[in-house]
């Protein structure tokens, strides 16, 4: 990672105070960073589909528009080049598995220290994954997970849309993931 690097990134959390939170520890890891916000995965999409320029995305598991990891997988079957650090309080060992099995590029505990986050977006934006430390990423991922993957490997951008479609109050595009992940 270079450091005079300009990075663009997209933080959506459904909680204002811990989006604030988040912008002011990346700020504090780059000189040049530009952060867009987003409090519902409708504002996500938006911002990504104007074709704003998207470094990473540090995406909340649960925020308004999704459900589990619909929002995840939505993001890495339509927009496969842009990676997504998964922020969440849930930090149970097989939820944090399912992020990396479904495409994520990391997982980082909101409780996790400032410094330490620092470091987890700095070695992905580096090309590198992170976990936290105790996390056993070569578990075997469970039949049904493994059949979802499989499944999602099968989509591209086009054809995504029209199998993950849903009505309200879910964003377009998801309900078929819902239905597949319900249960994980």
């Amino acid at each position: 990672m270079e450091p005079l690097e300009h990075y663009r990134l997209l933080i959506a959390d459904d909680h204002p105070l811990y989006r604030g939170a988040l912008r002011e520890a990346v700020t504090g890891l780059f000189e040049r960073i530009d952060i867009a916000e987003a409090g519902t995965f409708n504002e996500v999409t938006e911002l990504l589909e104007r074709g704003s320029e998207v470094d990473l995305v540090l995406l909340d598991l649960t925020m308004p528009g999704v459900r589990g990891f619909s929002g995840l997988m939505y993001l890495r079957a339509q927009y496969p080049g842009v990676p997504v650090i998964v922020v969440s309080a849930n930090d149970d060992p097989a939820a944090i598995r399912r992020c990396m099995e479904f495409g994520a590029s990391g997982f980082i505990p909101k409780t996790l220290g400032v410094e330490a986050m620092r470091g987890a977006i700095a070695r992905i934006l580096s090309g590198g994954v992170w976990t936290p430390p105790d996390v056993d990423l070569t578990a075997g991922a469970d039949a049904e997970t493994a059949a979802l993957i499989a499944r999602m490997a099968t989509l591209t951008p086009t054809t995504s849309p029209s199998l993950l479609k849903s009505g309200p109050p879910l964003l377009p595009g998801l309900m078929g993931v819902c239905v597949w992940i319900s249960d994980l």
